[in-house]
């Protein structure tokens, strides 16, 4: 038996590399022919010729080289895909989810086979899960500043790429139109005609065209209702109980305060150093800033020990007619800004709530700028503003500033509107989430 020689593996190695970089297929194709009479396993000789068999339509052979590649490697994403790539050629859809879906689990990135995973399940008429695979691989790819537009997009896939953009795109209206449908059912196509304008945008079918430039929701842009960054009072006639307990509400909140535990968590959670930069500047830098908050409610979810710490104050909140979207609001809280701590300019996600502080420390030299307005606290006298304006919030005092702080719906939605609303971005919330990567 003649055994190869390393010298004669890395020359044929050598000679293949040469020709595809002189752009030689045939003579790489030969090239690795030798190399895997020589080493049977290897992996890259495995591949190229699988990409050639592919190419003159001999998927199974493809697969049976490809099959040799996994045995010697089989936690290589990279031979994964290319089988589940054959397997698709030679209509083994079953076997190319199963290969695919293995090198995801490998290498979550690989935005090509996730695509090639959503046309396996759209050829299956698999369709939700094809629309969250087509999904995910677009988010992928332009995260990484691919496929962005055709300059960025590789010529190989660049059809497959803007079908799975249309089918995305048709997958969620129909998702969502389904999620509104029942209400237009009942109460009319006409009580929703805003609602179905706001999709509209949210979908990029139609352009936001905002009355105020001061004014960019980050999320949700809700057509049809004034647009102004701070809310009449007599808007919330609620709120004057709020006002009428604010005496109760701060003596709830001296004992927190002083409390020997420290239940107070940071309001922006644990984000990297640069994050808190963006967002917070003490008089000294950002180390200096500390914005701290005590939950009621966070993200729809209420936190039962906080309530039952200041029973008077959440039992207020509960009466109130707070915004409720599964997942996502209300949210509720007192809100702790320290000395020297400046909140910098940002904007909320959507105008179909308002944000409404009811001041309960408020030392000198502090105050709210909402859309270039400036509004100074009064303690006691709440205060309501839409926060998609870009707003920002100061404390230059020695001392510690809090306000609770209330969510509601805006005003100017019908009870009909709001219904919708609360469906439409719990239904986005679900879609967002089974769209994430692992």
């Amino acid at each position: 038996m003649n055994i190869p020689t390393e010298a004669t593996v890395a020359a044929c190695r050598a000679q293949a590399s040469a020709a595809l970089q002189r752009g030689d297929l045939a003579l790489a194709e030969q090239a690795f022919s030798r190399l895997l009479e020589l080493r049977p396993d290897d992996v890259d000789a495995l591949q190229f010729l699988a990409s050639c068999q592919l190419g003159r339509g001999d998927a199974i052979r493809a697969i049976e080289g490809l099959r040799t590649a996994q045995r010697a490697h089989p936690a290589d994403p990279s031979i994964l895909h290319q089988l589940g790539t054959a397997q698709m050629t030679a209509g083994d859809l079953r076997g190319a989810e199963e290969s695919l879906r293995e090198g995801l689990a490998l290498a979550p990135g690989m935005f090509v086979a996730r695509l090639r995973l959503g046309v396996v399940y759209e050829q299956q008429g698999r369709r939700r899960e094809a629309v969250t695979a087509y999904l995910g691989a677009i988010n992928d790819a332009q995260a990484q500043g691919r496929w962005l537009s055709d300059e960025t997009t590789a010529p190989g896939v660049r059809e497959a790429v803007k079908h799975a953009a249309q089918y995305v795109a048709a997958g969620r209206r129909e998702l969502f139109d389904a999620i509104i449908e029942p209400l237009r059912q009942r109460y009319g196509r006409r009580e929703l005609a805003r609602v179905d304008q706001c999709l509209a945008i949210y979908l990029h079918e139609k352009p936001a065209l905002l009355p105020d430039p001061r004014q960019r929701p980050l999320f949700l842009y809700f057509p049809g209702v004034p647009s102004q960054p701070f809310y009449p009072r007599e808007r919330f006639p609620e709120h004057a109980r709020l006002e009428a307990a604010v005496d109760v509400i701060r003596e709830e909140l001296r004992a927190v305060l002083s409390g020997a535990d420290d239940p107070l968590v940071p309001f922006l959670g644990a984000p990297s150093a640069e994050a808190i930069a963006a967002q917070l500047l003490g008089s000294t830098g950002a180390q200096e800033a500390s914005w701290d908050a005590f939950f009621f409610y966070r993200h729809g979810v209420r936190h039962d020990s906080n309530c039952e710490r200041c029973p008077r104050t959440s039992g207020l909140l509960d009466a109130m007619p707070l915004v409720r979207v599964r997942d996502h609001a209300p949210e509720t809280l007192y809100s702790i800004l320290r000395p020297g701590t400046h909140i910098l300019p940002h904007r909320g996600v959507t105008n179909t709530r308002l944000v409404t502080h009811l001041p309960l420390i408020v030392p000198t030299d502090c105050a709210l700028r909402v859309g270039g307005e400036t509004h100074v606290w009064e303690e006691g006298r709440c205060v309501t503003f839409d926060d998609t304006f870009e707003h920002e919030a100061w404390n230059r005092s020695g001392q510690t500033r809090v306000v609770l702080i209330v969510d509601s719906w805006n005003p100017d939605l019908s009870e009909v509107e709001r219904m919708a609303v609360s469906d439409l971005v719990a239904a986005i919330g679900d879609f967002n989430r089974s769209t994430a990567q692992p």
